[in-house]
């Protein structure tokens, strides 16, 4: 069947009817979405809505994260024949999910850039669907931020990151993506005591109250334990999940700002994240996929992984609290 299917189906993303079901296209042929769902600017019925961030402005060093959502979009075209692997669901045909398109902003006003990206969000969330956002620097969670807490209050934040992003800056109108989260703490976006980075391994001496789980510690416990530390700290609170592709050790994922190594591997990564099914997890990006450092592509199908990580773990919450 999937043979015969190859042979007939293309541009899914543009002719599906509705938003579920496998897709058979060629891998390397067809309208680029993720993980071929369909393309709309409508969001009536739809349960998650992916969206793409191309924003790199707010880089220290190694620019190249606008083209993340792109290669992200076009690696998981690998992956979208198969229902995701262990999980029992299936986002791909039980659920609505839709690829959104990107964020309109003008590059030549880069500060109104974090209101546009607030009020996009704050559509999607207003037409009762969550957010899965496809990075872009790890900037971009602080506007997202904003528009989350709007309608859940103050959240948890779970980060996966080499880096806590919290030193210190209290100049609001600064665009950085290390200062980002110092800004959601003292904003009052997130609980930093309800909060956990997990795979930290640079220095930052004032961690603001967020709880942290450092590489060495992840590959000391394993990673069933470091997700009993997680819920442990995150409760049925409202979480925001935001990984920053650095967090895996160059090795897996060398096409990025600012890589260090010492990092998670693939394998820890993809464990943790299906063992988190049953946190509160309402909405989610993946960011730091900088394509020009990617010269195997390896970055971005790490980076479409993830989503696809994300997408179920959404859905598995989306499911398993209404039926409870």
């Amino acid at each position: 069947m999937a043979l015969k299917d190859s042979a007939t189906d293309v541009d899914n993303a543009l002719t599906r009817d509705g938003y579920r079901g496998l897709s058979f296209e060629n891998a390397f042929g067809g309208v680029t979405s993720f993980m071929r769902r369909t393309y709309t600017k409508d969001l009536t019925g739809v349960d998650l809505a992916v969206t793409g961030v191309p924003f790199d402005q707010a880089t220290t060093h190694r620019p190249g994260t606008r083209f993340g959502p792109r290669a992200i979009r076009e690696a998981s075209a690998l992956q979208p024949c198969d229902p995701p692997y262990g999980w029992d669901i299936n986002p791909l045909t039980e659920f609505n999910v839709a690829d959104y398109g990107d964020v309109a902003f003008d590059y030549g006003h880069i500060s109104k850039f974090p209101e546009a990206l607030t009020s996009h969000i704050r559509g999607i969330l207003q037409a009762g669907a969550g957010s899965l956002v496809l990075g872009g620097d790890h900037y971009i969670s602080f506007p997202i931020l904003r528009a989350y807490a709007e309608k859940f209050g103050p959240l948890s934040l779970l980060q996966f990151d080499a880096h806590s992003d919290t030193w210190p800056d209290d100049d609001m109108t600064r665009i950085d993506h290390g200062t980002m989260f110092y800004k959601a703490v003292k904003e009052g976006l997130i609980v930093p005591e309800r909060s956990v980075q997990v795979g930290i391994r640079t220095t930052n001496e004032d961690t603001l109250g967020v709880n942290i789980i450092d590489a060495a510690e992840v590959h000391r416990i394993g990673p069933e334990a470091t997700v009993a530390k997680i819920k442990a700290i995150l409760g049925d609170h409202a979480t925001y999940l935001s990984f920053d592709i650095d967090a895996l050790d160059p090795a897996f994922a060398p096409g990025t700002g600012t890589p260090v190594w010492g990092g998670l591997t693939s394998a820890q990564a993809v464990a943790m994240l299906q063992g988190l099914k049953g946190i509160n997890m309402v909405g989610a990006d993946v960011v730091e996929v900088s394509p020009p450092f990617d010269t195997t592509g390896a970055t971005a199908v790490a980076g479409s992984h993830v989503a696809t990580e994300l997408m179920c773990l959404y859905c598995y919450n989306k499911q398993s609290r209404s039926e409870g």
